[in-house]
């Protein structure tokens, strides 16, 4: 029977992209001995059932209903930071009062985004550890964007936006991770509070050393505390359980078994990016007149002024008859792990990217915002697994790109980098490789931590 080496509290960001690798964390390390508490929002709670292992606990975020439905999701996050403070204090309080010999409460695990667990775990003198949810190349584009910002650079002019950020090859300029609503005093002040580590013991990044070597070495000279590079997470989740906040539509597998061994294009653009109608139909129509299968998950409400797929013509879906797949949301890990699919067009963000990457699934990179656009040029120019859209959407531009990566011969070489990538990664991942060796450090660390008090 494997020895409890006691409790650790999870304090995830309630959004999709940084609720799934948390949990994924959470399993892991449960399974390594700890028991886990997630203490989460009431905001975008993650269902519980999926994730019996682990233990939940709710703490009211204050948000109002205006705020929520805002989309300012920067000045969500500033506010939870303020309204959650006293009640995660009191909660963890509670926990210490009530806690067991044998599941002693030995320290906090918190997202990068929810700071506030800091100050909490400091003035319980409890060890603290950040986990960000990000890659590294986007955490050291985040830093020269904040020297801009001080030094008054910024907003940067469009000719200088195609210009190489110095030190950062291959970012461009309009690669780093600027906000769709433009610099603001929030957007400096979370990106400032992100940045800082004050007094917590150490960083656990949800990336490989077989992905971000340079970037990774670099922060690590410059990081007063260890670096635990785990990633990516969700190979060391054992559960494997949907971490999912939108349900979930299943049958699309059962249209997938139906299909030829790498003959389907899979679209999914995340679960916050939105586009105009103008957009949605040029992107319709490149599926369409490429003449490939394609499964495309259209979240409700994506599309502005659209509650759904209501402004798909009948003459288009005449056009693609039973070559499409529509559907509301998707079980992404299973979809890109499916034989049939042979190409993955993303928003790009980290998840999305770190699953494509592990089953060896080529991309086209539409980035919306923020850290996507850091990662889609990482795919297109580092790792040359994928090819960056980076121009105004236009069915025929789209029709040729599909057509390429699916069909012609740069298709097929960047098809044979995506598994030669995924090889790499794997790698790190089995038993000796460099993320499996970070994850037993980080137990030992954790151990560590606890000794010493």
């Amino acid at each position: 029977m494997m020895r409890n080496h006691g409790r650790l509290v999870l304090v995830p960001c309630p959004y999709q992209g940084h609720i799934s690798p948390m949990l994924q964390l959470g399993t892991c390390l449960q399974s390594l001995g700890f028991s886990v508490t997630v203490v989460q929002t009431n905001y975008n709670s993650p269902k519980h059932l999926n994730h019996p292992n682990l233990t939940f606990l709710s703490i009211p975020d204050g948000l109002s209903d205006d705020e929520i439905s805002s989309g300012y999701h920067t000045s969500l996050v500033l506010a939870i930071n303020v309204n959650c403070l006293a009640p995660l204090e009191e909660c963890l309080v509670r926990m210490m009062k009530n806690q067991q010999p044998h599941e002693e409460l030995v320290g906090v695990i918190y997202d990068e985004l929810m700071y506030f667990a800091e100050v909490v775990a400091n003035r319980l003198e409890l060890p603290s550890i950040i986990f960000r949810t990000n890659n590294a190349a986007t955490f050291r584009s985040r830093d020269f964007l904040l020297q801009l910002m001080i030094g008054g650079h910024l907003p940067f002019s469009d000719s200088a936006s195609q210009e190489l950020v110095p030190g950062h090859y291959p970012l461009k300029f309009k690669d780093l991770p600027i906000s769709n609503f433009g610099i603001s005093e929030n957007i400096l002040q979370a990106l400032t509070n992100m940045r800082n580590i004050r007094t917590s013991s150490a960083v656990i990044w949800n990336t490989t050393d077989s992905l971000e070597e340079s970037p990774l070495a670099q922060i690590k000279q410059e990081c007063p505390v260890p670096i635990f590079s785990v990633g990516p997470i969700h190979k060391f989740d054992t559960a494997a359980s949907s971490s999912s906040l939108l349900e979930e539509d299943t049958s699309c597998i059962t249209w997938l078994d139906k299909q030829a061994r790498k003959s389907v294009i899979y679209i999914s653009l995340g679960s916050l990016a939105s586009m105009n109608v103008s957009d949605f139909s040029e992107m319709a129509w490149g599926l369409a007149n490429s003449r490939q299968l394609f499964l495309w998950v259209v979240r409700p409400g994506s599309v502005i002024g659209s509650e759904w797929v209501e402004s798909l013509t009948n003459d288009y879906k005449e056009a693609v008859q039973s070559r499409g797949c529509i559907v509301q949301w998707a079980p992404q890990k299973q979809v890109l792990r499916h034989e049939a699919v042979g190409l993955f067009w993303t928003h790009c963000g980290w998840n999305s990217t770190l699953e494509s990457i592990c089953e060896g699934v080529p991309m086209i990179c539409s980035p919306f915002f923020g850290d996507q656009k850091v990662t889609a040029r990482y795919v297109s120019e580092v790792w040359r697994v994928g090819t960056h859209m980076e121009n105004k959407w236009e069915r025929g531009e789209i029709e040729k790109i599909i057509r390429m990566l699916m069909a012609d011969d740069e298709g097929e070489e960047t098809r044979q980098r995506a598994i030669d990538l995924k090889n790499k990664v794997e790698a790190c991942a089995r038993e000796g490789g460099s993320s499996y060796n970070s994850v037993k450090k980080l137990v030992d660390f954790i151990m560590s931590l606890k000794l010493r008090d």
